[in-house]
């Protein structure tokens, strides 16, 4: 009888442990105009994520006064939301075009430098960050969790990238992926190899930085990547880079990659797939307060579009084979998209 109680006992705490799983949980999102409330801010620090990741846009500065782009970032911390959700969890960024300081910029925008200064400032970077040791704002950050690891790797897709090219100018040069669109394209795809989205040194880093042990990676991009050419800001502008992107995910045998994006004003779950690769996901969440009248084409899309106010949810469940459930919550505290993998999902079927 004796017995027969310890297996019972051993079996609730085997099956409650199983049940519970260490679980992690990761938020994100941009586009927050720093003169509105955000309460989309304030419901994602009630889910108490154990990290929240800025992904662009996190103002709209617009400006060549850096007095008036500190003032911008200013206001925005001093919200409740912010201040609430800066209270509960660690906070990581990026920057995209209207925080880095000129709507669509590049790497020609000349407060660049002043602007990483105030960037540096607002999210605390420490005085000894690799980020002060070279130009642009890209770094790596961990999150660990006994003994399983999470990457963050945070781009820069401004400082080092070229001018986009004006659609009205190229049109005529190369035949689109679609016929006709329903709205005004801006920009036309880069077809010289001579262009760049990261530049040389970002990408020698990044070649590094995959390489580095790591259980799940999120690459955080203020510009999609996992979408299709659609006429707006995107890797595809750049489709020589995005293809150097997946290249050197298979040359680096980098596993559990997914993409965190923003910048569009409405949120999506896209995947592409790539002979040799596992798929890439890309998960876009773009509402803090803006919003978008229309989604544009999106022959990868698998869930959304949310066009309402929302944050991205990244909840990991570490079993045997880990869970990962990726999610788009809007504002309302509903889950407009949900989507679940494993992490051998996200592995290389054949091992080097």
């Amino acid at each position: 009888m004796r017995t027969i109680i310890i297996f019972l006992i051993a079996g609730i705490v085997l099956n409650a442990c199983q049940q519970n799983p260490r679980i992690t949980k990761i938020a994100f999102g941009s586009c927050a105009q720093q003169n509105q409330s955000q309460p989309v801010l304030s419901l994602a620090a009630d889910y108490k994520p154990d990290v929240f990741l800025f992904l662009g846009d996190n103002i709209y500065g617009d400006t060549d006064n850096m007095d008036t782009l500190d003032y911008k970032y200013k206001k925005w911390q001093s919200l409740s939301e912010f201040r609430k959700l800066k209270s509960v969890t660690r906070i990581l960024a990026t920057w995209d075009d209207h925080d880095y300081g000129q709507n669509d910029a590049g790497k020609y925008y000349p407060y660049k430098e002043a602007s990483k200064e105030i960037f540096m400032k607002y999210f605390h970077i420490p005085a000894d960050h690799e980020m002060r040791k070279r130009p642009g704002i890209y770094y790596s950050d961990y999150l660990k969790v006994k003994n399983k690891t999470v990457q963050f790797i945070f781009l820069d897709v401004r400082t080092f990238r070229n001018n986009l090219l004006p659609y009205a100018a190229y049109k005529d040069r190369v035949k689109l992926p679609r016929e006709n669109y329903f709205y005004t394209l801006d920009y036309f795809p880069h077809t010289s190899s001579d262009s760049t989205l990261l530049g040389e040194e970002q990408w020698k880093w990044l070649e590094q930085e995959l390489q580095k042990p790591a259980d799940i990676r999120f690459i955080c991009s203020g510009t999609q990547f996992g979408i299709e050419y659609n006429g707006y800001e995107a890797w595809a502008n750049f489709p020589h880079e995005q293809k150097r992107m997946l290249n050197l995910i298979q040359k680096t045998r980098a596993e559990g990659v997914i993409f965190l994006t923003g910048d569009v004003h409405y949120g999506e779950i896209s995947r592409l797939k790539e002979p040799g690769l596992y798929p890439i996901y890309d998960i876009t969440a773009s509402g803090i307060t803006s919003t978008w009248d229309f989604a544009t084409p999106n022959k990868n899309r698998i869930e959304g579009p949310v066009m309402d106010n929302h944050f991205g949810l990244v909840t990991i469940e570490w079993n045997k084979d880990p869970v990962i459930k990726m999610e788009i919550i809007d504002v309302y505290n509903n889950p407009r998209a949900e989507y679940i993998i494993r992490l051998s999902e996200l592995q290389f079927t054949e091992k080097k």
